[in-house]
């Protein structure tokens, strides 16, 4: 078998883009952000913050914990979500890469 288009770009990049794809709804945008606004682990209150139905915004959740940007633990028979700082971080230290780079530039190429 061949290698999968992933193996040919670093681990680096293929997190930056698994983030990036989960990021890449703006119900799981508005996920993130209930979640940072409340600072704390959420068991079922997301559904009422959203316009969507439940099994939409479980397959968002999902979606998130999958890419690692939020975390799940089951607390009796609800799951309970929080944000993953560590993915953020992550997000966080790689776009200010990108603009220390930017600043830092010496030409105009465009």
């Amino acid at each position: 078998m061949g290698a999968t288009k992933t193996d040919h770009f670093t681990d680096q990049q293929n997190t930056i883009a698994t983030l990036a794809k989960a990021l890449g709804h703006p119900a799981r945008v508005a996920i993130l952000e209930y979640l940072m606004r409340i600072d704390a682990c959420i068991c079922g209150d997301i559904v009422n913050e959203l316009p969507l139905a439940q099994p939409t915004v479980s397959q968002h959740l999902k979606e998130l914990k999958n890419a690692g940007l939020i975390k799940g633990t089951i607390e009796g028979n609800a799951i309970c979500y929080c944000i993953n700082e560590e993915a953020l971080a992550q997000l966080q230290s790689y776009f200010k890469n990108m603009s220390d780079h930017l600043t830092t530039k010496k030409s105009n190429c465009c």
